[in-house]
């Protein structure tokens, strides 16, 4: 390879899409296996080009369709981001100040509302209680934005505005209303206009606009494909995925008022990835202080910083972000490294809910970059990178387990006893605990493994400033003692997991 053909290397990436030697391909239908998820769709971008769209499996088993790149799904928590960039767009052209007061756009919401600044709406930084936690929600009606109001008015804000950060979709719904307000436009008409049209997003739909894509029935044909013989709209057609339940019924699409610039929006996951690189330019923001307000941290009064802004999470390497979570019967992902020597960005959307993409997306990202990957053996560790400080994500463990009364036997403060010892290193912390009642079955089937039990996790920071989490998995460790189909060994990595992904996510990830 001569220079010139190197350095185009450097910026591209490789044309060589594998990870620790599993292609692309593997990882996902090993996932996909894993989760039980029946379909899938994967959009990469390497900026500014979209080099890969794939779909997996079916976006519709039952209609028997297939997963593409044309397939439409709910894009849940991801819709935040088209509202947050509707604020700024409002912003930069005059007509509103992220500092105004909601009571100045909205003179019906409660007296201590009033002072709530569109800032603090944004941010999630208002105390505003989330409306879907009311027991009178339904997520299946249409609702008007009155009606959803009338569910919290009479509750008190849960933290003084400003000095806490808590996802609550009821912030949104300000916004939009907001929104409406300055523009003089319906929220979603502002929204398609600006960002839908402006992009050529011609697969993106809010919920009440999806009767517009042209689908064939396909339990008349016996799962065959027939009208696009006859009629051009049914060539390689945009369809909307489905999602069902284990007893065989159809989760109902959630309205868009249901969900108003939180949950609301629809797309495929090229669209989504177009929308992003939109966004991460000047095409929909224009000036960078502007796109910085809706992805950067959070300061708080007190001087701690909340990694997390409008939806968006952020982390250390690299410049990585992600938007993510679930909605009934979908899970969506979109992350993105901002460095400029790796622009990648990873889209995952899929017909089961409450999936957490965030190992998948890191380890796609790291076969289409080098320098994305996470340095560490993803084929014998499961590992998250965290938001927080090894301390804090130490104590949101403890928590955790406090909570689900898991006793901890041990902490080890490894970067402490090194100091004791004379010697440097970042902080390292090791949990150790367990449950004598689960462990002791495996050890009844061989006590040698007990040298790998009780549990542990280890929580560490990089050279970078990242905070990593991470376990042994469990069924590979079961292996070598001829355990690996026990059944309490994939209960043990369930647990696992889910105590890393809610200590290492600083949001909830299902909405």
């Amino acid at each position: 390879m001569n220079t010139k053909e190197h350095e185009v290397m450097k910026l591209r990436g490789s044309a060589d899409v594998s990870y620790l030697g599993r292609t692309v391909d593997k990882m996902i239908w090993d996932f996909m296996e894993e989760e039980g998820i029946k379909g899938l769709t994967l959009a990469i971008v390497q900026a500014p080009y979209i080099p890969r769209v794939v779909g997996y499996g079916y976006s519709d088993e039952k209609q028997k369709r297939l997963a593409s790149v044309n397939t439409l799904w709910p894009a849940g928590p991801i819709s935040q981001g088209y509202a947050a960039v509707a604020v700024m767009q409002l912003y930069e052209a005059g007509k509103l100040d992220l500092d105004d007061h909601a009571g100045k756009w909205i003179q019906n919401v409660p007296e201590e509302w009033k002072k709530i600044t569109v800032r603090q709406l944004l941010h999630h930084a208002a105390g505003i209680p989330d409306y879907r936690t009311r027991e009178a929600f339904d997520s299946e009606r249409e609702w008007t934005f009155g009606e959803l109001l009338e569910l919290i008015e009479d509750q008190s804000l849960e933290f003084e505005p400003g000095t806490e950060v808590k996802q609550s979709a009821s912030n949104f719904l300000l916004l939009t209303e907001i929104i409406e307000r300055v523009s003089g436009t319906a929220y979603q008409e502002y929204v398609k206009k600006h960002q839908f049209e402006r992009l050529g997003l011609s697969h993106t739909s809010f919920t009440g606009d999806l009767k517009q894509f042209k689908q064939e029935d396909l339990s008349l044909s016996e799962y065959v494909h027939q009208i696009f013989k006859k009629d051009e709209r049914y060539i390689d057609p945009a369809e909307t995925a489905a999602s069902y339940r284990d007893d065989g019924s159809k989760y109902p699409v959630i309205p868009s008022s249901a969900l108003r610039g939180f949950g609301d929006v629809w797309a495929s996951a090229q669209d989504i990835s177009l929308w992003d690189i939109g966004l991460a330019g000047g095409v929909l923001i224009q000036e960078p202080q502007n796109r910085a307000v809706v992805y950067a941290p959070w300061k708080l009064p007190d001087g701690r910083t909340v990694p997390a802004s409008a939806g968006w999470q952020f982390y250390n390497h690299r410049g990585l972000m992600d938007i993510k979570g679930s909605i009934a019967g979908y899970s969506s992902f979109l992350s993105r490294f901002t460095h400029p020597e790796e622009l990648v960005c990873v889209t995952l959307m899929a017909n089961k809910e409450g999936v957490d993409f965030t190992n998948l997306g890191r380890k796609i990202a790291g076969a289409f970059g080098d320098l994305l990957s996470t340095n560490y053996d993803d084929t014998r560790l499961y590992l998250l990178e965290g938001q927080l400080s090894v301390k804090e994500t130490v104590q949101r463990l403890e928590k955790q387990l406090n909570a689900l009364d898991i006793p901890v036997f041990a902490k080890f403060d490894h970067a402490e006893n090194a100091k004791e010892a004379g010697l440097e290193l970042r902080p390292t912390t090791v949990l150790v605990f367990g449950a004598p009642k689960v462990g002791t079955i495996l050890m009844q089937a061989d006590q040698s493994i007990a040298l790998h039990l009780p549990l542990r996790i280890a929580v560490w920071e990089d050279e970078a400033g990242s905070t990593w989490l991470a376990f042994p998995k469990m069924k590979p460790l079961a292996e070598e003692y001829g355990l690996g189909s026990h059944p309490i060994v994939e209960k043990m990595q369930k647990l696992l997991e889910s105590l890393l992904k809610k200590a290492a996510n600083y949001y909830e990830l299902s909405l």
